[in-house]
């Protein structure tokens, strides 16, 4: 059986997550404050694959409060359920959006924005605490191989909260 062809665009994500975790590890270690965590998470992304906008939204009550970003200004506050962060929050699940102008109930902050991918955070009771939100300017940016990589990243960040 032949190998699965990797396309260079992943093998490249590969090798530059690869390279950030160590990087984001770091950052974390000893840190006890989730938002200067996040702000250096949302940093060390955007300095590692400049995406469009790169950012965290915190769950408080019933809905999503815009936390440390990296990028254009942003919405300010998601409703439970609403565009793909608010769904990724209600799904409990990652959500890669390869078209937003598909994307049911998008909320489009920035007209640049083409492809989404989210990742929810989870607090030390299993309840979503935020989420990862990062957009690309690339119709199609994200695929499994972030959502894995991203996962494994916010996953480091969930004793936080």
């Amino acid at each position: 059986m032949q190998d699965p062809i990797i396309l260079p665009e992943t093998k490249d994500r590969v090798t530059l997550f690869t390279a950030l975790m160590p990087q984001i590890r770091e950052l974390l270690h000893e840190e006890h404050d989730p938002v200067a965590a996040m702000a250096n998470v949302t940093a060390a992304l955007r300095q590692t694959f400049d995406w469009h906008w790169i950012g965290f939204y915190r769950v408080m009550g019933a809905e999503l409060v815009l936390g440390p970003f990296q990028g254009p200004v942003a919405c300010t506050r998601i409703g439970f359920g609403k565009g793909v962060c608010g769904a990724a929050w209600k799904e409990e699940k990652t959500i890669i959006v390869p078209d937003v102008e598909k994307f049911p109930g998008h909320i489009a902050c920035s007209a640049l924005s083409k492809s989404e991918i989210v990742i929810p955070i989870r607090d030390s009771d299993g309840h979503i605490a935020a989420v990862l939100d990062i957009d690309s300017t690339v119709l199609n940016d994200f695929s499994i191989v972030d959502a894995h990589a991203l996962e494994q990243l916010c996953e480091l960040l969930q004793p936080l909260f």
